[in-house]
């Protein structure tokens, strides 16, 4: 009884974080960028006396989907997306480096080149900023270039390039607002080889119809679970008048 009533609490219990996983997914199905997050059951022992019989359901999160998804074209002069592996460092509210496959930016009062939720994109030497009144165009290495608006064509000024990273895939954390950072808590250095196509937003990853169908097939389970704890309760109430009888 102990084991039925153990697994079947804790898998419900984690079966609703599994299903706050698989809405964030659908939440951010049409984001640019978006890595689909997985997640799965396993078992874990409970250690200390007289416990050796239960264990408990934990939800390990397997990590993130790195599949490309389906690259969009904008005409958006700021709109870049990585080619193949690779990531854009960005700067979170704490000063920190993060990375994200984000590439819709825009240009702040400031001057600043940001993300669309406000974070400032990262270059070789820090923030970038981009001169007012100029035409911005970004080279495939991430090299930011402007021209005045309204003056000669040919006076070129290059103002930076983004900041173009690729760590291991398996050195990458998940955080809980979207963006990756290193497990080691070290900024990755940047790779001249990943490359940025202007013009274009790479589409998440998300699967909208798989995603659907998982979360109709968690919610079965929670249910099958919570019935797996009345009939214990029934059980348990059953034995203990059997055994009042005798």
């Amino acid at each position: 009884m102990d084991k039925l009533i153990y697994t079947a609490m804790t898998g419900a219990s984690h079966t609703l974080q599994q299903q706050a996983a698989v809405s964030q997914n659908l939440a951010n199905a049409n984001t640019p960028g978006f890595r689909a997050a997985i997640n799965s059951f396993r078992a874990v022992p409970v250690s200390g006396e007289g416990l050796a019989t239960r264990a408990f359901v934990v939800d390990s999160t397997a990590g993130a989907d790195f599949s490309e998804g389906v690259m969009q074209t904008t005409g958006r002069a700021l709109d870049v997306a990585i080619n193949g592996h690779g990531w854009i460092a960005v700067q979170t509210a704490d000063g920190k480096e993060a990375y994200t496959r984000n590439g819709s930016l825009q240009v702040s009062q400031g001057g600043l080149l940001q993300t669309r939720s406000g974070l400032n994109v990262l270059g070789d030497s820090g923030p970038l900023t981009i001169p007012p009144d100029t035409q911005v165009t970004i080279a495939k290495d991430g090299t930011i270039s402007t021209v005045p608006q309204n003056n000669d064509p040919d006076s070129v000024v290059v103002v930076g390039r983004i900041k173009l990273t690729n760590p291991q895939q398996n050195m990458l954390l998940r955080g809980d607002d979207g963006l990756f950072r290193s497990s080691d808590g070290k900024s990755a250095e940047a790779d001249a080889s990943v490359t940025v196509i202007s013009g274009f937003l790479e589409g998440s990853n998300v699967n909208a119809v798989e995603a659907m169908v998982n979360m109709i097939s968690l919610a079965r389970q929670f249910e099958m679970q919570m019935k797996m704890l009345t009939t214990a309760d029934s059980d348990a109430r059953q034995a203990a008048k059997i055994l009042g009888s005798s």
